[in-house]
């Protein structure tokens, strides 16, 4: 199934609480768990002003419609096309 990274603009982000970081987490596993096992979230890396999340769908208009019934910004859904890392290199 594709991967896809989204990215969410969300001022002062990196000021979001350990309370408020649970809350959207606690509001994206309701939503994803209202759309079924096809999609799933894997992780999210949190910078000052983003929110950049790894998601596991079929389709860009799953991951979509995931970020509307939740009420998240999705600026940017890029699928992903490769994965690299050091061991790449050898």
């Amino acid at each position: 199934m594709p991967k896809f990274v989204i990215e969410r603009e969300i001022p002062d982000a990196g000021k979001l609480s350990p309370e408020q970081l649970q809350a959207i987490s606690q509001k994206s596993c309701g939503v994803l768990r209202e759309l079924g096992p096809q999609i799933q979230w894997l992780q999210s890396y949190v910078t000052d002003n983003k929110i950049y999340c790894v998601y596991i769908a079929p389709d860009e208009k799953t991951v979509r419609q995931h970020a509307e019934q939740g009420g998240f910004p999705a600026n940017r859904v890029s699928r992903v096309l490769a994965v690299i890392d050091p061991t790449t290199a050898e």
